[in-house]
């Protein structure tokens, strides 16, 4: 059965029907490519400009004159190398607590399948049904006065550690990659004498890395990208994240310098898409078919 198409191949392999495809196509690959990387233009010239320029109206599409200092001036001013460590530590250490909690969770509900795993996982993805807003006030309550040990979390890392490991969405990520393992291999590993423990080091792991690495990515971007509850819990200016830091000195600095921080702070996690896009495609559809 040949599947349906909106231009069927007798129209297609006519020179009026390439034509009309190929011009269809050109423009909406123009008009995606202007919605995308329109805003990512703007703000990169915006940083380019002066200040009166970057303030007139009309503004201009073009830069008159380009400034390529004021993104220095911006680094130097704002300390951005002090915010892009501290937002380093943080996301690094995130990604570390989920690498060992997220998976450690993932392999138990997969492989070791524990008393009620199927309502645990339920009650996992229920969470993702719930907006992230409506969390914010529970959660710092929480690490305003942590249970049973009574510790006063704001202004650490715990602040910012602790929340990003409930990811409920890794989890489910994880434990669908897990599930498509081969039993097989689990039982070899096994009559082999290793413990589950060891099974996970030595053959699960070694053989997970695309996954590994999606969960990566998203453990980093969203720390990079987290913005109300930074500003929540770090009111520290000398513990603040990128984002928190720039909006806290947003009115002490010309536009111009302003637009070229953002730029910035934008380019690691553009750059780091870029670099492994490849990985997060690969890792986002392996699991999904089994055999």
């Amino acid at each position: 059965m040949r599947p349906r198409t909106l231009i069927s191949p007798a129209q297609l392999g006519r020179r009026r029907g390439k034509v009309v495809y190929w011009c269809v196509f050109a423009l909406v690959m123009v008009l995606f490519t202007l919605v995308f990387l329109g805003p990512m233009y703007w703000m990169v010239s915006g940083g380019l400009k002066t200040t009166q320029e970057f303030v007139k109206a009309p503004p201009t599409l073009v830069p008159t004159s380009v400034h390529p200092g004021n993104y220095g001036d911006a680094w130097r001013v704002m300390d951005l190398a002090k915010l892009l460590g501290n937002t380093l530590y943080y996301a690094f250490g995130a990604l570390a607590f989920q690498l060992v909690l997220d998976v450690a969770a993932a392999y138990s509900l997969s492989k070791l399948r524990p008393l009620f795993g199927n309502v645990i996982l339920g009650m996992m993805l229920a969470t993702l049904m719930i907006p992230a807003t409506v969390l914010v006030v529970p959660q710092y309550l929480t690490v305003l006065d942590v249970p049973l040990f009574e510790r006063n979390l704001l202004n650490s890392p715990w602040v910012i550690w602790l929340p990003s490991v409930t990811n409920a969405f890794n989890i489910f990520l994880l434990k669908r990659f897990f599930d498509s393992i081969p039993q097989e291999l689990l039982d070899a590993a096994s009559i082999d004498g290793a413990s589950a423990l060891r099974t996970l080091r030595s053959v699960v792991l070694p053989i997970s890395r695309p996954i590994l690495g999606v969960v990566s990515i998203f453990a980093v971007v969203g720390v990079w990208k987290d913005f109300l509850w930074p500003m929540l819990t770090l009111p520290d200016p000398g513990k603040q994240t990128l984002n928190v830091g720039i909006y806290s000195l947003a009115s002490g600095v010309p536009e111009n310098w302003l637009i070229a921080a953002l730029t910035i702070a934008s380019l690691p996690t553009l750059i780091l898409f870029l670099l492994f896009q490849r990985n997060i495609m690969s890792g986002l559809t392996a699991g999904g078919l089994k055999g």
